[in-house]
């Protein structure tokens, strides 16, 4: 690991200013992703702005029944909330999904959705890559790429967004509040995170310095049937191979609005916007949640290596309609 300097600010406007005179530096909250790459030598800071104890960490309902999450919320603690479980549980099911009891003791609900990707060639900096080293090459793409993007990607990348809580978010449509150099900003998390294009490196659209200081959850009353489906390698401990929430509204057999988010398939969270206008108004049905499910992956360009994630990701967001329509958890 390379020498950086520590800092801790007394406030998030401290943090923001610190960070915003040094162009190669970090926050620093639970470090869980961060400090493995910076191990690795993939990050080199040369500033860590320590932002655990700036951030609330507390869950809050407010008035107009939204439901804000501090940006220091611990993974395990947001998991665990009776008020999340209750009326989002595909939250809770996405988290508890994710790395180990440990890690998410430590890792925040802020840091989890700016993770870096687990491509192997991002990982190894005896390799090329775009996402690393601008302007490198892509070596996933003629190399390993089983378990890397089949919609969305480019020329320059094919890497995946590993967040298991992200995916969740998406299908909700939280809106993320931050703090930086030009003040706060409230961002629909759809808009958060990028598609690789030709700057790969950029994972979101958040400027440097710029803080996430919380997530908001809408008052959804129909969020309580809600459901995380995670296909991955292992029992545990693994990043997901393909994922789905569905959040379902239906009325006598008719599906009267839904909301749909896929993880293991983009770089970014991916809202199923096709699917999901393919099934308003229709039957809840296997044979419509099919056509659905086909609809949004006619976009798919998979690479020879992982051809089998378009079957895998259709079986996989229908298994969870299902699951969702039938009341199964």
């Amino acid at each position: 690991m390379r020498p950086f300097r520590y800092e801790r600010a007394n406030d998030v406007s401290g943090a923001v200013a610190l960070l915003a005179g040094t162009p190669n530096g970090a926050f620093l909250g639970g470090g869980t992703n961060l400090v493995d790459l910076m191990r690795l030598d993939v990050a080199r800071p040369e500033l860590l702005v320590d932002v655990r104890r700036l951030t609330s960490d507390r869950i809050e309902e407010l008035p107009d029944g939204r439901v804000r999450v501090g940006a220091a919320v611990p993974n395990s603690d947001l998991a665990a909330d009776p008020l999340i479980r209750a009326r989002y549980p595909a939250v809770s099911e996405a988290l508890l999904s994710g790395a180990s009891g440990q890690l998410r003791n430590l890792a925040t609900t802020g840091g989890n959705l700016l993770q870096r990707t687990r491509c192997v060639y991002f990982q190894n900096v005896s390799t090329p890559c775009n996402k690393r080293d601008p302007g490198a090459g892509c070596s996933a793409i003629d190399g390993h790429h089983w378990d890397l993007a089949i919609l969305g990607a480019s020329e320059a990348c094919v890497a995946t967004h590993p967040s298991d809580l992200a995916v969740a978010l998406v299908a909700l449509d939280a809106v993320v509040l931050t703090e930086g150099a030009d003040g706060e900003r409230r961002i629909p998390i759809t808009e958060l995170h990028r598609l690789p294009d030709r700057e790969p490196h950029r994972d979101t659209i958040l400027q440097h310095g710029e803080l996430i200081t919380a997530v908001e959850l809408p008052p959804l009353p129909w969020a309580t049937r809600s459901r995380y489906r995670k296909v991955r390698d292992r029992a545990s401990y693994a990043f997901a191979l393909v994922s789905a929430v569905v959040v379902l509204d239906t009325a006598d057999g008719v599906v009267r609005d839904v909301r749909i988010g896929l993880g293991g398939v983009a770089h970014r969270p991916w809202r199923a916007l096709v699917a999901e206008q393919a099934l308003r108004g229709g039957p809840a049905t296997e044979e419509r949640f099919r056509q659905a499910a086909e609809a949004e992956l006619a976009a798919a360009r998979p690479l020879p290596g992982n051809a089998f994630k378009v079957r895998l990701a259709r079986n996989t967001l229908v298994r969870t309609l299902l699951d969702v329509n039938e009341g199964r958890r």
